[in-house]
């Protein structure tokens, strides 16, 4: 557990620094739970979602960075790769592709690129899945 939280006040204060480098991301500690994390993200550009801001939770686990963090959208959003009512997402990053390498602030990239290039082949919403597949 020492060693996840040297880890994620080495995060923190990277995102620090980073809150101009990437306007499109801004990611929080939970002043009382260094494991409890917010994110807002900026919708991607050319988009459905482009103007919106879009609130997503981390919770990280004591493991962490050997396990990763379970994050899900707190807004709603219409997408295949996002359960309408839990906000889970199924992105391969944060099950079976997991890497100590990734940080929280690339997991939010990720999920950024995800929105703009939604995988309709393995939904998690099947309405949105099944548009996207017949066009």
């Amino acid at each position: 557990m020492q060693a996840s939280r040297a880890r994620l006040f080495k995060e923190y204060k990277e995102v620090q620094r980073e809150k101009v480098a990437d306007p499109d991301i801004q990611l929080v500690c939970d002043d009382s739970n260094i494991f409890k994390w917010t994110a807002l993200i900026k919708g991607p550009s050319e988009t459905p979602y482009e103007g919106g801001v879009f609130q997503l939770a981390f919770s990280v686990p004591e493991q962490y960075p050997l396990q990763p963090p379970q994050v899900r959208f707190l807004t709603k959003i219409f997408h295949p790769n996002v359960h309408f009512k839990t906000g889970e997402i199924c992105l391969d990053i944060l099950k079976n592709a997991w890497s100590p390498a990734w940080t929280l602030q690339s997991v939010c990239r990720a999920i950024i690129a995800l929105m703009a290039h939604p995988e309709p082949d393995s939904p998690l919403n099947c309405d949105s899945g099944n548009l996207l597949r017949s066009g």
